[in-house]
């Protein structure tokens, strides 16, 4: 099972009145366990950054002015999600902004039936407690201290470690899916048990044995022993 958990970074919060993406992060996970593989691309919104955006992220019109405007990089963002299940915090938020960047390039918006939202998700397991990234991180004991401003692919590289742990904790398969990766198959799906190789010794005593096999012959020759036996 593929997924991509990432992170947007925008100039505001409403694509609809002009707030365009700045910077797109992502992770990549195959069964649960991160992959090595990472996307990131900052980008040019092609319009002056507001104060309040800029001291949440740092990404200012003089960093941004020769970076690479959306249309250019929406493919191999595409490329990289693929097929993908899309995991984010607040999902809604970045998947408004993604789909108004691809609509506005007249390609097909990401359904939302292919979203995981961990907010979503912290708010079921912990009713009433705080369930922002920060708060998540504390619980669960994330280390953040490379965290000064508000990164895409660090705050991906952070919530795929949460979202772990919203599942079940960082091994929830309980390593079946260490040897898929490793394989390329799921080994949570196509396992089967199979017949030992060499057979468990008995426990049982030879008096003990010939005690039993006096007692199924008692039942006769209809008995489910001498059936199965």
């Amino acid at each position: 099972m593929r997924e991509i958990v990432f992170d947007t970074e925008t100039t505001g919060f409403d694509p609809t009145s002009g707030d365009r993406i700045v910077e797109i992060g992502a992770v990549e996970l195959l069964n649960h366990l991160p992959t090595g593989r990472t996307y990131q691309e900052y980008i040019n919104p092609e319009r002056a950054m507001p104060e309040g955006a800029f001291q949440v992220h740092g990404l200012g019109d003089d960093f941004l002015k020769d970076k690479p405007v959306f249309a250019k990089i929406a493919q191999g963002f595409l490329d990289f999600v693929g097929d993908a299940t899309l995991v984010a915090h607040n999902a809604a938020f970045d998947f408004k902004f993604v789909n108004a960047e691809l609509g506005w390039l007249n390609l097909a918006p990401i359904p939302w039936e292919r979203a995981i939202d961990t907010l979503e998700i912290a708010r079921k397991r912990f009713p009433g407690s705080p369930a922002s990234l920060d708060a998540l991180c504390r619980r669960f004991g994330v280390d953040t201290t490379a965290r000064t401003l508000h990164g895409a692919l660090l705050d991906s590289e952070i919530l795929a470690e949460v979202y772990l742990e919203l599942i079940g904790g960082r091994q929830p398969d309980f390593g079946l899916a260490g040897n898929a990766a490793k394989t390329g198959v799921d080994a949570v799906d196509t396992w089967r048990p199979r017949p030992r190789q060499t057979p468990l010794a008995s426990l049982l005593s030879e008096k003990e044995t010939a005690a039993h096999a006096e007692f199924v012959e008692k039942l006769g020759d209809d008995s489910v022993w001498k059936k199965l036996v």
